[in-house]
């Protein structure tokens, strides 16, 4: 299938840099990465302006090559072992009610970066701050041991994004591997069987109706609760071509299907990210 050039309609939202001056000063401050400017999200100036955001933990570059991604690729930082306090802080300073915290995969520490989110979460829950935590963690290369201890740190909403059909795997998500990242969600559950999980979808990478609907089926068949829908943008020319904009109609198509499938909650349509409007799932 060939690139898709031209945006239709539904894909034209605008990003107003003086929408995002406010936060990106207080978060140049406290020397805090997020996922909304590192991965180039399209949302960041609705996000930024509402004092939103999803933080980015453990440095800006990623050790694995994903095609599809904005996150810059290359020399991981060391472990900044004061990043949880000032995520706290600047959690606190910006009065959420709901936070996402993600990272850039680190395949070049033992445990992936697993206690990175556990300092996180503890860091948060000591400052006092009335709040429901999302985790949205890599595979940690199925390491059991380093999911079980991020699963104990009692994260509100522990979430691994499956991304494409298996498919596009090798082309689209380099390093990843489809059955482990379902085997993720299921070593959550079984660490805890309350845990809520979650996961997320882009669509218009090539994929096929059936793949997507495969997907679907074997992503709610690891237990998962919530599901997040949307349609791909590549960050540039550089990365994996946009091959189709999927329509509103077929997201709602789509939406209804997972909800079939056994989801509790999902989110779809062109704008969708797994992170936006996160506290929706909860409610």
């Amino acid at each position: 299938m060939a690139a898709c050039n031209e945006r239709p309609s539904w894909v034209n939202k605008k990003i107003r840099l003086k929408d995002c001056s406010e936060l990106k000063a207080m978060l140049h401050e406290l020397k805090l990465g997020t996922v909304c400017e590192e991965a180039l999200c399209p949302n960041i100036g609705e996000c930024f302006a509402k004092k939103q955001a999803t933080f980015l933990i453990l440095g800006k570059n990623c050790t694995r090559r994903c095609t599809f991604c904005g996150v810059k690729r290359g020399l991981p930082s060391p472990v900044d072992t004061g990043e949880p306090a000032r995520v706290a802080e600047g959690i606190e300073r910006l009065g959420l009610t709901h936070v996402v915290i993600t990272s850039v995969t680190r395949d070049d520490l033992p445990d992936g970066g697993a206690q990175a989110f556990v300092d996180t979460v503890a860091a948060i829950r000591r400052s006092g701050c009335k709040i429901t935590v999302e985790l949205l963690i890599p595979d940690f290369r199925l390491d059991r041991d380093a999911i079980g201890r991020v699963v104990a740190a009692k994260p509100d909403i522990l979430a691994h994004n499956i991304e494409t059909v298996p498919r596009l795997y090798p082309a689209a998500h380099e390093g990843a591997d489809y059955r482990r990242s379902l085997h993720v969600l299921k070593a959550i559950k079984e660490c805890d069987s309350c845990m809520r999980t979650k996961s997320g979808l882009m669509l218009g990478l090539g994929e096929r109706e059936e793949e997507v609907l495969t997907t679907l089926s074997d992503i709610a068949g690891t237990g998962c609760d919530f599901l997040s829908i949307g349609q791909y943008l590549a960050p540039s020319r550089e990365h994996f071509p946009v091959k189709e904009y999927i329509t509103p109609e077929k997201f709602g198509y789509y939406k209804e299907k997972a909800l079939e499938a056994g989801f509790r909650h999902v989110e779809s349509g062109p704008y969708v990210r797994s992170s936006y409007a996160a506290a929706e799932y909860i409610k």
